[in-house]
Formats: structure tokens, sequence, C-alpha cells
């Protein structure tokens, strides 16, 4: 039942994305027919989550279904915020990733078994995976701004250049999204601090160590930004950064854990 909706968001996914690489290239495609088959897709993505998440012994939160999770709410993220900014060139890379992701959950071999989880943890889990999608999105974001940035010092105006926002819009765009992905983060370490008895335990301190370095990574970068106006590569190497120690956090224990153990 899981296979149907999974097939139809990973074929709307792959052709949003492609549309939009082809206005990228000069091809005139109406943006709300690139918006509606990737609405179609979160749609799909939504439903396959719901059943991949959702069994009769409890809630399945494996690697691969973490994954999927994740990849539906970054691109339900950029899709709302291609409505207030025109940032629909990052369907370019979210959308194929969140194909992929959804594609493992079909394919992957997953461990994890489903268990009855307490609203604390459950609370806790949730805002660590909004804080991990914010962030991925601010990394995409970040990836874009050094994209455009090096357009604007080679003097190349046409395709991706011309039509992204001025570059002044994209970094405020950007630390709007860090400063969104640190509030939550933070949240999600105190409340990490409420379930747990010790966050430093033997099957907790990979994560916990990560995530504080990843949260001093991000602080650094708005402190440095405000104080010292930290901008374009020096913003784009922290953020990037950042991601990447988060992301060991994230995934590193849990693929090791459920994987290779």
């Amino acid at each position: 039942m899981q296979t149907l909706p999974t097939l139809i968001a990973i074929l709307c996914y792959l052709t949003a994305a492609s549309l939009q690489w082809q206005t990228i290239s000069g091809r005139s495609i109406n943006r709300q027919i690139i918006r509606l088959i990737a609405l179609v897709a979160i749609i799909a993505h939504s439903y396959a989550v719901y059943l991949d998440l959702h069994h009769p012994g409890g809630i399945h939160l494996g690697f691969f279904s973490i994954g999927s999770l994740i990849g539906w709410l970054v691109a339900t993220l950029v899709l709302l915020s291609s409505l207030r900014q025109r940032i629909d060139n990052l369907f370019i890379g979210i959308l194929p990733l969140a194909a992929l992701a959804l594609l493992f959950t079909l394919f992957g071999i997953d461990t994890n078994i489903a268990k009855q989880y307490g609203s604390g943890l459950v609370i806790h889990i949730l805002l660590s995976i909004l804080a991990y999608s914010i962030f991925t999105l601010a990394t995409f974001q970040a990836v874009l701004l050094a994209k455009q940035d090096y357009h604007l010092k080679h003097h190349m105006t046409k395709g991706l250049l011309r039509s992204l926002p001025p570059l002044q819009t994209m970094e405020a765009l950007l630390f709007e999204m860090i400063w969104t992905g640190l509030i939550l983060l933070t949240l999600s370490l105190v409340s990490g601090a409420l379930v747990f008895e010790d966050l430093f335990a033997q099957h907790l301190v990979h994560k916990t160590v990560l995530s504080i370095l990843a949260w001093l990574l991000y602080a650094t970068l708005l402190i440095g930004r405000h104080f010292l106006g930290w901008r374009s590569h020096k913003a784009i190497r922290w953020t990037v950064g950042g991601f990447i120690v988060l992301m060991l956090s994230f995934f590193g224990s849990k693929f090791v854990v459920e994987l290779l153990m």
C-alpha cells in the first residue's frame, strides 16, 4: 500500500525538478505548474510517510524512515518559502533528494522496530527533526548563495543568476533560516535534557557532543554576523561546517547502530 504513493511522489518530485532545471536553460515554463507538480509530490509523500511511520506496534523511527520524513519536511518548507521568495531553483537540489530518501524506504534494509514513545520523547524527536530540516534548507541556500556570488564576481548575468533575488535578499533569507534552526536546536537540546536522565550516557554522548558543537558553530556564525559583519564566504563556510557536524550527530550513531552493527 505504501509503494503506490511513494512511486507517485518520486515521479512528481523528479518531474518538477527537471522542469525547474529547464527554466534555467531558458525554456519558459509556468512557475505555478512546477509548484503544482511539487505539491502533488508532497501530498503523496505525506501519505507514504504516514504509512511508513505508523504501525500497530507504535511509531517506526528507523534510519530510512527519518530520512524520508526530513526529505518531506524540507521539500514542504521550500515549496512554502517559494511563495514568498523566488527560491524555486532550490527545487533542483531538494526535490531529487526527497525522491531518493523515499526510494530508500522501499529498498533499504531497516532493522528498527516500531515502538511506543512517551509524549516528551516525541516532542524532543520532532524538535530535532525540525531543526535538522531547517539547517538542511539553510545549507542548500548557502550553496546557492555561493553560486550566485561566483556568477556576480565573474560577470555572468544569465541563467541561474537572473532568476534569483538580489544577493542581499539571499543572505538575509539564509540568516533567517539559521536563526530559526538555532532556536529549534536549542529547544531540542533543552527537551532532551528534560527527557533523558543523562545526556552524556554511553548511547547518547556521541549525539549530544556533536549537537552542542553544531550549536556552537551556528551561534558563533550569528555572533560574527552581528558584531563583525560576517557575510558571503564566511557565512557559507560556517553554515556548511555546522551542517556536517549536525548531520553526523543526527544520522551518524543511528547509521552505525541500525545498519552496521
